[in-house]
């Protein structure tokens, strides 16, 4: 029997990139110092292997598809940002800071698919099993249907799967498990990629649907190597902060569905607990009558969302002045500032500005620019603007207001929740179909640029 060779290897941290030797630069992703070494198991080439069943390739119109292909979780925030549901064989990963809520989201989520007669199987690395249940009780989640494994082993865990045959898997979580033939510590890259693989091969050769807990780094991503997230079919990213009640479960990769959905959570000392409506949520506490606090709506996927865009300017202290950015991309504000200071001859060179997301919420989307630019105007002219009003509307460099996307569904939003009056692209106002829908009292202002803001002020 051919004996196996034990060597080491280095792998990128940051793509999975192979090479024989420690390289500076990564040549796959051109990543820096992402080198560390690990060590590998190969058998000799003289090892005797198995022929191998060969399989007949499938015509795509004889692939059989169905419904039953997806499997609804029973928390809809999940099943929206999934695409409308579990897929079957499909590998998820859902990362976030530690003590966000992973774990309670996965644990009351095998509560509803239990009581869907449905056959779940939880494996904590990291937990005993006397703890799983007691954080269960505490959510009321516990059933006796649900199986629980404390072990961190990846060959026992696989074998389990394998004889058990759940519905549903929960590995919490993959930095845990390990193998042994590979010879590296628990969360290495070696050992990641070895999980993954193996989880992988599980979720699609039994057709189980197996979500993994990935553990996050300072910077925000999933530990262990970047190739992790190529290898899965789904990576959820579980925001928000820990001092505020409100997580957003955001999906920045999707096979099945689309990745700008967002599902918005309360935690609360029961657990988690859905936001089905989170424009209102997040417009409660909302003050009267203070300059510098607008209302913006944003999409996330196919649902709109009004949020208060909060601006505070005041005169430097400093040679320089001071530019902050909460929950908003920075260069974005200090782009807009240029917009006002050079086109509406607002000046800035020696007012501090501090723009706020109010909620928690970061937003990416150039339709929020209207109400970055009112709420700076609104504090720097220390004017009211009404809390009837909402806008929406992205700001280029020489102040022309352009069309956004979706702009029916925005407003029929605006609509719903009773705002007076919504500030809007002029564009967008005319491809209206306004005889279709109920404004409800709702008064439609359409802008071309920024110089009509003044007037509205």
């Amino acid at each position: 029997m051919a004996k196996a060779k034990s060597k080491t290897t280095f792998f990128c941290k940051e793509c999975g990139y192979e090479s024989s030797k420690w390289q500076g630069q990564c040549p796959g992703c051109k990543a820096w110092d992402s080198f560390v070494e690990e060590p590998v198991v190969r058998t000799s080439t003289g090892k005797a292997v198995a022929r191998k069943e060969i399989r007949e390739p499938s015509r795509l119109s004889e692939v059989q598809f169905s419904e039953e292909t997806r499997i609804i979780s029973g928390i809809e925030e999940l099943d929206r940002v999934l695409g409308g549901g579990i897929v079957v064989g499909s590998l998820v990963l859902v990362g976030g800071d530690p003590g966000i809520g992973k774990s309670t989201l996965l644990l009351q989520m095998c509560q509803k698919l239990v009581q869907q007669s449905r056959k779940v199987l939880y494996v904590s690395g990291e937990e005993s099993e006397k703890q799983i249940k007691m954080r269960a009780e505490r959510l009321g989640v516990f059933q006796s249907d649900l199986l629980v494994m404390s072990e961190t082993d990846l060959d026992i865990v696989a074998e389990t799967i394998t004889r058990s045959a759940p519905d549903v898997v929960i590995i919490d979580s993959i930095q845990t498990m390990y193998r042994e033939e590979i010879g590296s510590a628990p969360g290495s890259v070696g050992q990641v990629r070895e999980t993954t693989s193996t989880l992988l091969r599980l979720a699609k050769g039994m057709s189980v649907s197996i979500f993994i807990v990935g553990h996050v780094t300072k910077e925000g991503v999933v530990a262990g190597p970047r190739v992790l997230e190529h290898m899965v079919d789904t990576v959820l990213y579980f925001e928000g902060d820990g001092g505020a009640s409100y997580r957003f479960l955001r999906g920045v990769k999707n096979r099945f569905g689309s990745t700008n959905e967002v599902g918005v959570f309360e935690m609360r000392g029961s657990g988690l607990v859905e936001v089905s409506n989170p424009s209102e949520f997040m417009l409660q506490g909302k003050p009267e009558d203070a300059p510098g606090s607008v209302v913006a709506c944003s999409m996330e996927g196919t649902r709109p969302i009004l949020v208060e865009v909060q601006g505070l300017v005041c005169q430097t202290n400093f040679n320089y002045p001071k530019r902050t950015a909460a929950g908003i991309d920075f260069n974005r504000v200090n782009l807009l500032l240029a917009v006002l200071e050079k086109r509406l001859g607002v000046r800035m060179n020696d007012m501090d500005a501090y723009i706020n997301v109010a909620g928690g919420m970061r937003l990416n989307e150039p339709a929020v620019d209207m109400g970055i630019v009112l709420a700076i105007l609104s504090s720097y002219r220390n004017q009211v603007i009404d809390g009837k009003t909402i806008c929406f509307g992205e700001v280029g460099l020489v102040g022309e207001v352009r069309a956004v996307s979706m702009a029916e569904a925005r407003v029929q939003e605006a609509a719903k929740l009773g705002f007076e009056r919504c500030i809007l692209p002029e564009v967008n106002r005319r491809q209206l179909d306004l005889e279709q829908m109920d404004l409800k009292g709702l008064k439609l202002i359409g802008i071309s640029n920024v110089y009509e803001l003044l007037e509205i002020l």
